[in-house]
């Protein structure tokens, strides 16, 4: 068995296009021994976002505080409550975003395919 505190991962700024006041700790990936599956928790700041993307991992966000939003394939935004989870398929478009105006937490999981690390998304078999 392994264990570990939240508060003892990293908290690591996500600083790439398209996102803001969005920070991560990578709190089970490749690094730990895990191979095949991975668990973060994002944080937002107030007015905080992800890029409106999509990746070949599916995956899975478990809501713990603040007042998320979801930006659904259709563009289509929805507030979501504390407590609330979402499966997000395989390369299905998504937007995460902080509604509120205090911190919002949220657990992400998602498996861990070849080349990836389970802090970013595998590369496309496609691309170089």
């Amino acid at each position: 068995m392994k264990r570990k505190h939240y508060s003892e991962v990293e908290r690591t700024e996500i600083g790439k296009e398209g996102f803001k006041g969005f920070f991560a700790r990578y709190l089970w990936s490749k690094d730990d021994g895990c191979p095949h599956f991975a668990m973060r928790m994002m944080e937002f700041e107030p007015g905080g976002h992800t890029s409106y993307h999509s990746h070949l991992e599916e995956h899975q966000f478990y809501f713990l505080e603040g007042e998320p939003a979801y930006v659904d394939a259709n563009g289509n935004e929805t507030k979501i409550n504390v407590g609330d989870t979402i499966y997000v398929p395989a390369d299905e478009l998504h937007q995460v975003k902080n509604a509120g105006n205090t911190m919002m937490r949220m657990i992400c999981m998602m498996p861990i395919f070849t080349g990836g690390d389970g802090k970013f998304p595998a590369p496309r078999p496609d691309k170089s």
